[in-house]
């Protein structure tokens, strides 16, 4: 979609399409970024050891050799093999409670990965701001230097005098700046935006910002917004995992059963058998249920808060972001063929406007229009941060 629009005098689109579009930046982010590439190992690794602790504990075998205090009554053997089970029902818990675990696992790495793609979601922002100012300051820099070398001419041929001609040149010389500043800013995103990428380059040229749209329904868009948030589910999650420990506790404060064989053999008989013993549960996991019930009752609350915060958080970034495209769209509503810098510069020429007219002229003019500039740039850093986990 193209949708031309002269912001400077360069006539800079504000939503024609893009060269590269932040979508494939962050597509090469995501897949040259070192950091995720290690969150992704470790991830495998938690998810690997969640898994430990599952089966029954090890059996034990023991083995007596025994002498006797005396020569005729010989020597003893005994043999024993045993092996320990807690509670049927608690084997089934850890393993709904590691179930748990790796999906928070796995939502950690996914709020991992969207935190870094935000960051680089911000810094395409910022460098389309900065390409699209640069262009725009290259421009205005190129004119003023035209302006001050038709100054020039004109103290030659004596039709100004030296105030005006140092005026031009002062103009052109923070026209000068201006652009050099923008350039070295370029320069500083673009090694950040390289960084994320793995230390690889990223060709990015962008100098417009994709059209928004905007769900004028605040309450609509919140249900869609709740529903892919990763932190709620994440926070979810931590409440099924406390649940689940509670009824683990319980089961762990159940009698432990314990099996096994028995030989035991002297000179004069040999004994064997099977052994069985229940362990009774007084002190070892004391309070152990009422700290699971106070971690579940204090996780519920936490999810309950950080659902409330988060609805205020998007709502007021909502606000901002309708506040700032009704502004904008009031800008370019102002500012479509409001660019007489051109008609200024020629009557500059002719002598029907003085140099001070002009520049002042013309600066109102840029001045509007890097203002438009920065609000949709405001405005885009707040669309990333409502949308952030669509990335």
């Amino acid at each position: 979609m193209k949708r031309k629009i002269s912001l400077f005098l360069a006539g800079i689109c504000l939503a024609c399409s893009q060269n590269i579009r932040s979508t494939g930046v962050l597509t090469q982010i995501e897949q040259n970024n070192t950091a995720l590439s290690v969150l992704r190992k470790q991830t495998e690794a938690e998810k690997a050891g969640n898994r430990t602790g599952l089966s029954p504990e090890n059996p034990t075998v023991e083995y007596h050799y025994l002498w006797g205090s005396r020569p005729e009554a010989g020597n003893r053997t005994d043999v024993a093999v045993n092996q320990n089970f807690d509670f049927p029902t608690a084997y089934y818990y850890r393993k709904k409670n590691a179930a748990v675990q790796d999906r928070r696992s796995d939502l950690r790495y996914r709020i991992e990965r969207k935190d870094l793609l935000l960051e680089a979601k911000r810094l395409c922002i910022e460098l389309t701001y900065q390409n699209a100012r640069h262009e725009a300051l290259r421009s205005k820099a190129l004119r003023a230097e035209s302006t001050a070398e038709a100054c020039r001419r004109k103290l030659d041929a004596g039709e100004i005098n030296r105030l005006d001609y140092n005026r031009a040149l002062l103009n052109a010389v923070s026209a000068r700046k201006e652009l050099a500043s923008a350039a070295a800013e370029k320069a500083s995103l673009s090694a950040e935006l390289a960084r994320l990428n793995g230390g690889m380059p990223v060709a990015f040229t962008d100098t417009t910002f994709e059209p928004v749209l905007l769900s004028a329904d605040f309450e609509l868009l919140f249900d869609e917004l709740k529903a892919k948030n990763l932190t709620l589910a994440y926070l979810k999650e931590e409440t099924e995992q406390n649940r689940w420990q509670l009824n683990l506790r319980r089961s762990l404060n159940l009698p432990k059963i314990s099996a096994g064989y028995m030989s035991e053999k002297t000179p004069a008989e040999h004994f064997r058998g099977v052994t069985v013993g229940v362990s009774l549960p007084l002190w070892e996991n004391r309070r152990t249920v009422r700290q699971s019930k106070a971690q579940l009752q204090a996780g519920r609350l936490k999810e309950e808060d950080a659902r409330a915060r988060y609805y205020n958080e998007a709502k007021a970034l909502h606000q901002k972001a309708a506040t700032l495209d009704q502004l904008l769209r009031e800008y370019r509503a102002q500012l479509q063929g409001a660019d007489n810098t051109r008609l200024l510069q020629q009557a500059l020429e002719v002598g029907e406007v003085s140099l001070t007219e002009y520049l002042l002229d013309a600066g109102l003019y840029f001045d509007a229009a890097a203002e438009m500039l920065d609000i949709e740039r405001e405005l885009h850093l707040t669309l990333a941060e409502l949308m952030q986990w669509d990335l």
